[in-house]
This record gives structure tokens, sequence and C-alpha cells, in this order.
């Protein structure tokens, strides 16, 4: 006679429950036990029974393994997250890189003032003189041409902007834009 296939679900009856549970606990603790001895392994198995007692085993004892598996999850811990130290280092190198952006931003602000100062200095000049706005055009677009040497600062930008300048203050007109 084979054994059948039996589906896992609560069992109804109270006995039978009990019956089942002091087998199945017995196989546990022995599946445990021989795990210990054929692999060296350190184990401990607590099992608590609908009635709420408590039974156990271990390889050692159940508060060695217990206080082990803590040592072991504490350690993990400590590596998941960064020590302090470092964040801290982190944050200064971020804070030395953001003055040192904020420097380089400060040096192309004065640089660019500078230039809008001498294009602004040489219209005055060519207006005073009483020259055409046809040289006024080309005096503007060859003044003070951005250092090429600046990757991050468009030289038409500048242009384009002092163009719109000129026309709003009404040196230029959009004729002599569009020549």
């Amino acid at each position: 006679m084979t054994r059948r296939k039996i589906q896992i679900q609560k069992i109804d009856s109270t006995t039978a429950r009990q019956v089942t549970f002091s087998k199945r606990k017995r196989g546990l603790f022995k599946k445990a036990l021989e795990l210990s001895t054929l692999c060296d392994a350190e184990i401990a198995l607590i099992v608590f029974s609908s009635t709420g007692r408590l039974y156990d085993y271990a390889s050692s004892s159940v508060p060695q393994v217990i206080e082990r598996q803590n040592l072991e999850s504490n350690k993990l811990d400590k590596l998941d997250e960064p020590s302090l130290e470092l964040q801290d280092d982190r944050f200064r190198e971020k804070i030395s890189a953001f003055e040192l952006k904020v420097g380089q931003l400060i040096e192309d602000n004065q640089r660019l003032k500078q230039q809008m100062e001498n294009q602004y200095n040489i219209i005055t000049n060519v207006i005073e003189q009483g020259q055409s706005s046809d040289s006024t055009t080309n005096i503007c677009s060859s003044a003070d041409p951005p250092d090429p040497q600046d990757q991050h600062i468009d030289g038409t930008s500048l242009k384009l902007g002092w163009y719109i300048f000129l026309c709003l203050a009404g040196y230029l007109s959009l004729t002599d834009v569009e020549r």
C-alpha cells in the first residue's frame, strides 16, 4: 500500500491536529539534527504550538545561535550605511566644487560686464562723433569679440543681445540689423 499525497490545509479535528503536530515536530527536529551533523552547521529551531507551548532545538544552544545571528545582522547594517566621516568628506567635496563653480561664474560675469562696458563706450564715442548707423553696426560687430578660449560663452548670443539693446535704445533700426 502506497502513501497518498495529502492536501495541505488546516486540520479540523483537535486531536488529529495535535497528533500531526507532534509527529511533524519530531520529524523537523530530526532533520535539523541531520543537517547539523552532516554539514557541521549551527542550527536553532524554535516552534510554538497552537496552545502556546515552546519547543526548541539547537546544535549548540539557542541563546548562542540567536546572539550570533544578531551580531551578523548588525555587521550587515553597518556595512550598508556609510560612515559619518565618509558622508562628511563627500559633503565637503560637493561644497568645494560649488564654491569653485561660483568663483568661475563671478569671473565670467565680471568679464561680460567689462565687454558690455567697452562696447557701450565705443558706441557712445561713435554717436558723439556723429558717424552713421552703418559704421555703428560695423563697430558693434567687430568690437571686443568674445575670447575663443571661453567655451561656455556664446559670442553669437552676445552680439544678438547687443543688437537688440541698440534697436531698443534707438541707435539701430531693424533694416540695419538685417544687413
